[in-house]
């Protein structure tokens, strides 16, 4: 409820700041006032039912009032660049013309250029965020090569799946997570990898929106570690048993072995990153008394976690966490934060696969940043 509230306050400034963007630069009449008033509190009351939909509130209702409020923000984000832009502009361009001499009332072709130039803005915003809609709700298989420099020659072509970030609850139902299940059985991979953050809620609000990943099969096993979201509502042991039912290994900062004839490769997990008490990611218990001359895969949620990855000499790590920013221009904040954006990097020895995600935090929006479930084969370098 504390978030809820902080965030609401925040909300309003920003919404109060958009009223103003909107109808003083335009000059509006008072009804065109009123209208754009009306509109953005009925907007800012949606954000509010999305953002506390799976936690505090029960889907059932609150999704689909909650799923325009969401896209409303993915909007609004659009709206204050874009006109955040306009009154950079308009500043400079009075700065301008206060040292050229006294500032007289604005000209009609100066008037006619705001109004323009801010519906401009709104249109652009609004045909953003409904195609990011589109883009979000089509997750589609991204096919990767990766060689390893260890990988036995019986496992040569195997094919892993990699499903991270489903954020199914307050924007996205069952029928998402069967989607996204369907894809990836389609495939018929040799191993199923989850990396994380597949809910925003409680196991009791949320819980059987996860029921379709029991149908996840493969000969290798289906495996999967925490994200940061399953802590978010308090629930992340509980979600975490959930998934062990389900037929998800979870491996909580743990290793097994998978063998193909008489060879071998360790499969390790561990919690996310920021995991609260008693789940504190412990890369080196995972993988304490191991081979060192066999190869080891590592299943880590965020990136940055590719440092102890590095250090204890694993060959692979697959993890997700940063949507590739999810909507364009924020990728570009995204190395403030994590070592990798999306897709392969390498750091010494061990290579890191950054999956872009099959859902979508927040807003069910993606623009530049395309869904995906990760095909990866294995392949000796």
């Amino acid at each position: 409820m504390i978030r809820l509230v902080v965030f609401g306050a925040l909300l309003a400034l920003l919404t109060w700041w958009l009223y103003r963007r909107l109808t003083r630069p335009t000059e509006l009449g008072p009804r065109a006032r009123s209208v754009v008033a009306v509109a953005l509190v009925v907007l800012w009351m949606l954000a509010l039912t999305g953002v506390g939909s799976g936690e505090l509130f029960a889907t059932a209702w609150a999704r689909p009032l909650g799923f325009v409020g969401w896209v409303w923000l993915a909007a609004g984000l659009y709206l204050f660049l874009g006109l955040g832009l306009i009154a950079v502009g308009t500043g400079v361009d009075r700065l301008i013309r206060r040292r050229r001499g006294p500032d007289g009332p604005p000209s009609p072709g100066r008037r006619r250029f705001l109004r323009l130039a801010t519906g401009t803005v709104v249109v652009a915003a609004v045909g953003a965020a409904g195609y990011g809609v589109v883009e979000a709700a089509t997750p589609r298989v991204v096919r990767v090569r990766i060689p390893l420099r260890r990988l036995p020659a019986e496992f040569a072509g195997t094919r892993i799946a990699l499903i991270t970030d489903l954020h199914v609850g307050p924007a996205r139902g069952i029928g998402f997570t069967s989607k996204v299940v369907d894809l990836v059985a389609s495939e018929h991979p040799d191993l199923i990898l989850i990396g994380g953050d597949l809910v925003d809620g409680t196991v009791a609000k949320v819980g059987p929106y996860l029921e379709p990943l029991a149908g996840l099969q493969a000969p290798l096993g289906v495996f999967g570690v925490s994200g940061n979201h399953e802590f978010y509502a308090g629930d992340g042991g509980r979600w975490l048993d959930l998934w062990d039912r389900l037929g998800i290994h979870t491996l909580r900062n743990s290793r097994v072995e998978l063998r193909r004839g008489d060879a071998a490769v360790d499969l390790a997990g561990i919690h996310d990153l920021t995991s609260p008490a008693p789940f504190e990611p412990d890369a080196d218990a995972a993988l304490a008394g191991r081979d060192p001359e066999r190869a080891v895969i590592l299943l880590a949620h965020q990136p940055a976690q590719v440092v102890d990855a590095e250090r204890l000499g694993v060959d692979l790590q697959l993890s997700g966490h940063t949507h590739g920013g999810q909507m364009w221009p924020l990728g570009y904040l995204v190395p403030l934060q994590q070592p990798s954006v999306t897709g392969l990097d390498r750091f010494g020895d061990t290579v890191l696969y950054t999956s872009r995600g099959a859902g979508a935090w927040g807003p069910p929006v993606r623009v530049g940043t395309p869904p995906e479930i990760t095909l990866i084969e294995l392949v000796p370098a």
